[in-house]
């Protein structure tokens, strides 16, 4: 199965690739340049960055290199945590654009709910960031707007100012971690689920479980995590650097979970767990 030529539909009606290539940690310069063109040649059409990756530079060149048509790519990249206000958003979308060195973003997320330099009035700061996403929507800058690391609470409170529901709310679910009550609350709402780190930290390499159903599916684990987040109706953005990853990491559609093998891959232990986002030093 060519799973990067997969689509979810968004609740605004257009369509996202089913994977992305994720960039958090690849380094500006070479090393994200290299790591993104390869994924492009091997097929991936959904890549995913952030201003605070500080790589966008190098994503938009290896976009440019690349050759592919501007509209057959999916390109996403998030507001960082000192831009949550009206002005200072528009600001940052502006310099993103430039970076990149895109007319127009196809995603736009706000990365985190509740900075700590907004703490005291974070529910304000958010409405205000949509409104000057929406308008960026409107303008024809971005295509799609949405949120990472939102809880309920937190897309509740947006929800009561904003015009366009968010169209995607990324967030750590990888095996092991499977935050039930925001699963739950964006799947009522046709928010599409984004799995940022569907690997995990690494623990899930070492861990039996995972071990053993890559033995019975004849896959690797990476390629058995990536085939649960398919299961449970999640976007993967597995990252890597390595050419060969990046290609393996195409190769688990055809894996076929049983019911049972996926409730073990959501119960198993010993993973980092997601971060309390009010709670964060940053």
């Amino acid at each position: 199965m060519d799973v990067a030529n997969k689509h979810y539909e968004l609740n605004n009606g257009l369509e996202i690739p089913k994977v992305g290539f994720g960039t958090w940690r690849s380094k500006n310069g070479d090393e994200a340049y290299q790591a993104v063109l390869e994924a492009l040649r091997v097929g991936y059409r959904h890549i995913d960055t952030a201003a605070i990756y500080g790589n966008e530079e190098s994503v938009g060149r290896a976009i440019k290199d690349s050759g592919i048509p501007r509209e057959e790519l999916f390109i996403t990249t998030k507001l960082w945590n000192d831009s949550h206000s009206y002005d200072k958003a528009k600001v940052a979308l502006a310099t993103s654009l430039e970076k990149l060195g895109l007319d127009y973003l196809d995603l736009y997320l706000i990365h985190w709910p509740n900075p700590l330099e907004y703490r005291d009035s974070w529910q304000e700061a958010n409405a205000q960031t949509w409104k000057a996403m929406e308008e960026a929507v409107e303008a024809g800058l971005v295509r799609s707007i949405g949120v990472s690391n939102f809880m309920v609470r937190h897309l509740e409170e947006l929800a009561k100012t904003a015009v366009i529901t968010p169209a995607v709310n990324q967030i750590r679910l990888a095996p092991g971690v499977f935050q039930e009550e925001v699963v739950l609350y964006c799947r009522d709402k046709n928010i599409i689920l984004e799995a940022w780190s569907p690997l995990g930290q690494g623990e899930i390499f070492k861990n039996e479980t995972m071990m053993n159903l890559a033995e019975k599916y004849g896959k690797t684990v990476a390629q058995v995590a990536l085939a649960w987040s398919w299961y449970d109706g999640f976007l993967p953005l597995p990252k890597s650097v390595t050419p060969s990853r990046i290609m393996e990491n195409l190769d688990f559609g055809d894996i076929e979970l049983t019911y049972q093998d996926a409730l073990a891959i959501r119960a198993i232990d010993g993973v980092t767990k997601e971060s309390n986002p009010d709670t964060v030093d940053f």
